[in-house]
């Protein structure tokens, strides 16, 4: 089975290099036109030029693919709506959003500014909310949608002077298990990417040994999968070097201390409470609630 994108117009954010480049790239490739989105500004998000943007259409549209560029920023209203009126003036359809773009402010959390907590949080959280948000109506008239938010190891299990980025990472995955749900009737998908690769965002501490075998183009077919017609939803897919594997937040079963519980019942239980065999993931919040109403019964 060859997955094809023929007819189906995909708009990638961030694309001006790095993972977007490489997606943006690939799904041109097999058949998709591409709206290549990139404010071209630096890692922490100062500065900007459609140039990158403008290089990998030019590179799309000389191996035979159809792109535009679109060099707005995924945190500003306008440019936002901009980005979505030019893909439907250009191609007047979207069927998938690929919510790439991204900055880094690291420092240790007691150092961090919050100027430097909240510009992190506006790109990665709001600068997916907001064209998602932007393409959703397109997508239920339509009765079908891919898109595919990006997470990271830091949001799932953290990493030391990313407290912006970890925080900004697993909001996506909330949004994600949300949208899943409100999406499904109207054949919208939604998925998160968890990427490992060797990008502007990591050049500067990982090795060139390690840079060559992480190369973003290893991410992509992940990526690919996920916004394919036979894609799951609510899924988090982690890549790099060509290894593939599903993330997932799981519960214990846990057990009943009945009403009169105390602090000192949960410390003498905790080996029982945080007992992961058998552990199970749910697919929405409900589940979890009658979880525990199973427990007082049993």
């Amino acid at each position: 089975m060859t997955i094809r994108f023929d007819d189906r117009v995909v708009i990638v954010t961030g694309a001006g290099g790095g993972l977007g480049r490489a997606h943006a790239l690939e799904f041109a490739r097999r058949g998709a036109k591409v709206v290549v989105n990139d404010l071209g500004g630096a890692v922490d998000g100062t500065g900007g030029s459609s140039e990158a943007a403008q290089n990998v259409v030019a590179e799309i549209t000389s191996a035979g693919g159809t792109a535009i560029a679109n060099g707005a920023s995924v945190t500003d209203d306008a440019g936002v709506a901009h980005l979505v009126a030019q893909t439907l003036d250009a191609f007047g359809r979207i069927d998938i959003l690929i919510a790439n773009a991204g900055i880094l402010r690291d420092k240790s959390f007691g150092k961090m500014e919050l100027k430097d907590f909240s510009a992190v949080l506006d790109v990665h959280v709001m600068g997916t909310v907001k064209p998602a948000k932007a393409v959703w109506q397109h997508m239920r008239d339509r009765q079908f949608g891919r898109i595919v938010v990006t997470t990271s190891s830091t949001g799932l299990y953290g990493n030391f002077g990313q407290a912006n980025y970890g925080a900004a990472k697993l909001a996506l995955v909330g949004l994600m298990h949300t949208l899943k749900l409100e999406g499904a009737k109207d054949n919208i998908r939604i998925n998160a990417i968890c990427p490992v690769a060797a990008t502007r965002m990591t050049e500067n501490i990982m090795p060139p040994q390690m840079l060559e075998t992480l190369k973003p183009e290893y991410v992509t077919p992940g990526v690919v999968f996920l916004a394919s017609e036979d894609a799951p939803t609510g899924v988090i897919l982690t890549a790099g070097a060509g290894v593939f594997s599903a993330a997932q937040t799981v519960e214990t079963s846990g057990i009943n201390l009945g009403h009169e519980a105390t602090a000192d019942t949960v410390a003498e239980n905790w080996s029982r409470i945080s007992d992961f065999a058998g552990a199970k993931h749910y697919v929405n919040g409900g589940e979890q609630v009658a979880k525990i109403f199973e427990r007082l019964q049993g």
